[in-house]
């Protein structure tokens, strides 16, 4: 693999205001002093927009970061960036998340994972013209969802993945094909990283644990789907942003074929915490850690605001990584427990709304 050094270069980050991208931003600024980043974020209101507002206004005021707001999916805004920053390094976290929306507003899906993430190919691309060092790794945004319904666990890099349950899986499936194609015609240096269900403070309110705790504050019932018998790899933010960062740090290597031409300098990687939970399990966890940060009362009756639902479309039973590439090649295995990964996220609610 090839070492990827920070130092005086310009570090483009999409996505820069989500939930990864925004704790990304803040980690490299604070490590690589000597690097600038660029983040671009189109600012949707997919989920409440203080939050990102809130994500962004800890890294402005850094003279390292700029902020454009702006679509990877318009090409005009993508090029102008990359002809006036020249980024070596490109993290592609910008994409429209979540398996349940996809069903009900496909379009969004399509514009930014698949048309969004070309702009982003053809830009490095593009970036060698004239000679240029051009990008020298490209880091983006798998999912596990690609796994669909495999039986096989805990889910390998190496499984096929060509049965996706979702749109949304289908399109970072696409991602990763298409990567391999522009890895292999234009010798760029990618790697995707299929993240499992990414949680922590100040995280996607879609998600389960934080509308779970909306619901539970309000009064309301929260559904536990499949009966409760799913099993989810709860992957803590801090976890997912150092495994990003140690994969930036080293690119799959550039070579040539017997024929001449290049093997595609490309890898895919998991980064989940190899330790599915049981989410019955997971939402007794949440609630003890509510009532421990005071978001809760003692005396709360969750018997009362449970109920079991069956699965829903697009949903699969089980999510489990494999890490052991990651751990191989990288010598990083997340391990954030779930309890304390919810504790710090109770904590954090408790301060932001309350």
């Amino acid at each position: 693999m090839a070492v990827v050094d920070f130092t005086k270069k310009t570090i483009l980050v999409t996505g820069a205001a989500g939930f990864i991208g925004g704790n990304l931003v803040k980690r490299l600024l604070k490590d690589c002093p000597d690097a600038s980043v660029v983040g671009i974020d189109n600012m949707n209101d997919y989920y409440d927009v203080g939050l990102k507002e809130a994500r962004l206004a800890e890294l402005s005021g850094n003279p390292a970061f700029t902020f454009l707001r702006g679509s990877i999916a318009d090409k005009a805004v993508i090029a102008e960036i990359f002809e006036k920053y020249r980024p070596r390094i490109v993290v592609n976290l910008a994409a429209q998340a979540g398996v349940r929306y996809s069903i009900t507003n496909p379009d969004a899906y399509i514009e930014s994972n698949i048309i969004g993430f070309y702009n982003i190919l053809e830009a490095c691309r593009h970036s060698y013209d004239g000679g240029e060092p051009g990008v020298e790794h490209l880091v983006y945004a798998s999912s596990s969802s690609v796994y669909g319904s495999n039986k096989k666990v805990p889910y390998s890099t190496e499984d096929k993945v060509d049965n996706p349950v979702s749109l949304y899986a289908a399109t970072k499936k696409s991602n990763e094909l298409l990567a391999h194609a522009y890895s292999k015609l234009y010798n760029i240096p990618s790697t995707g990283l299929r993240f499992f269900t990414v949680y922590g403070p100040a995280g996607r309110p879609d998600m389960a644990y934080f509308g779970f705790t909306n619901k539970l504050r309000q009064g309301k019932t929260i559904q536990i789907f499949n009966y409760g018998n799913c099993e989810r790899d709860f992957t803590y933010i801090d976890d997912i942003v150092e495994g990003v960062v140690r994969v930036m740090g080293k690119a799959p290597d550039r070579a040539a074929g017997e024929d001449g031409l290049p093997l595609p300098p490309y890898a895919v990687y998991n980064i989940g915490n190899n330790q599915p939970e049981n989410l019955l399990d997971f939402v007794t966890i949440l609630q003890e850690e509510l009532i421990r940060a005071g978001v809760l009362p003692e005396d709360y009756d969750f018997e009362a605001h449970k109920e079991l639902v069956p699965m829903q479309p697009g949903d699969v039973p089980v999510t489990y990584a494999d890490t052991s590439a990651l751990e191989r090649d990288f010598g990083f295995k997340p391990a954030t427990s779930l309890r304390q990964g919810l504790r710090r996220f109770a904590q954090w609610y408790k301060e932001y709304y309350m």
